[in-house]
């Protein structure tokens, strides 16, 4: 069954295992199916819910697409576009907005965890781009959206919105309500100081994630450095329940060598850290490596990372366009 995908990642700057695991791994294996038509966005409108930087932004924007490209994503197969090149994402907002009720945005986890304490300072950006979101994957008529664990919610928001337009309006399937696609293997990458919390670039520690442009030696010192606990290597996924950091490093070298976690557990029951995490690094420097130099390489021509963002957001435009102008249809204008 042919599916139609949109995934974005938001131009964070410095993107890390985490984010290669998580999400782009997964997006160029959903392209290379031939079944699938697929489109990747670098949501720079979400980023903006919190101060940037305009020239760090612009930079940031041209690192994730260079990421996309040097891990396998096809510019000429997929589109690849950043967001902010097609108005219709925020005219799209706009209207979902009137859509969706405060109720269903009050129940969005994601919102408290990112404002923090003090919520009254949060921008109200924040608080609705769960609604952006929405208009990012119902605009394009996307079947399924490749999402984690933590969000999963947002995708919920997005089928709700979608199902009360369509019956607000007596518009049986004008919105398609999206499936999502979790990964099978082990996906979530957790930070390396500390197996409780997701790796993140916001983390004060550089030893606390792999940077997707660290070298060979950065990668060995910061796997061998990794937090462990005294025991051996477990011998079944029941004895990683109070381990979150063996978790982790098991569930890295599971994502990155396509096997089950239960296989990797097996591999390395009874074995120390010390040879694990040796294991461990040199797949991890396997993979990274050669997409960090391409990163490098196309980051030195970045007119070609623009022109590939333009043509990829003129065919965004066309698809996205025409969605709205069928949605005013219906409402009215």
């Amino acid at each position: 069954m042919s599916k139609k995908i949109f995934s974005g990642v938001q131009p964070t700057g410095n993107l890390h295992l985490g984010n290669y695991i998580g999400a782009i791994k997964n997006f160029v294996k959903l392209q290379n199916d031939d079944d699938n038509s697929c489109i990747y966005c670098v949501v720079d409108l979400h980023a903006i819910t919190v101060k940037q930087n305009p020239k760090e932004l612009k930079q940031n924007i041209r690192e994730t697409a260079a990421a996309f490209i040097a891990s396998g994503l096809n510019y000429k197969k997929s589109i690849i576009f950043n967001q902010s090149l097609v108005p219709s994402h925020s005219e799209g907002s706009w209207i979902l907005s009137c859509i969706a009720r405060m109720g269903w945005l009050n129940r969005m986890t994601q919102f408290k965890e990112k404002a923090g304490k003090d919520k009254e300072k949060a921008s109200v950006g924040l608080y609705i781009y769960p609604i952006l979101m929405a208009a990012d994957i119902l605009l394009y008529d996307a079947t399924h959206v490749p999402v984690g664990e933590d969000q999963k919610q947002h995708l919920e928001l997005s089928r709700d919105i979608a199902n009360k337009f369509n019956l607000d309006f007596n518009s049986p399937d004008f919105f398609i309500a999206p499936e999502p696609l979790i990964q099978k293997n082990f996906s979530r990458i957790m930070s390396l100081k500390d197996g409780t919390k997701k790796m993140s670039k916001s983390d004060p520690s550089e030893l606390s994630r792999i940077n997707l442009n660290d070298n060979k030696d950065e990668i060995f010192n910061k796997i061998k450095k990794a937090k462990t606990d005294t025991q051996p290597l477990p011998d079944s996924e029941e004895e990683l329940s109070n381990r979150p950091e063996a978790e982790n490093l098991l569930g890295m070298y599971a994502s990155l060598n396509d096997q089950s976690l239960l296989n990797t557990i097996n591999e390395f029951s009874g074995k120390n850290f010390s040879a694990f995490k040796d294991k461990l690094a040199n797949l991890i420097i396997d993979t990274i490596s050669p997409i960090s130099e391409e990163i490098n390489k196309l980051l030195k021509y970045e007119k070609f990372i623009d022109q590939i963002l333009s043509d990829g957001a003129q065919k965004a435009d066309k698809i996205a366009s025409k969605k709205i102008k069928n949605i005013k249809k219906i409402i009215g204008f």
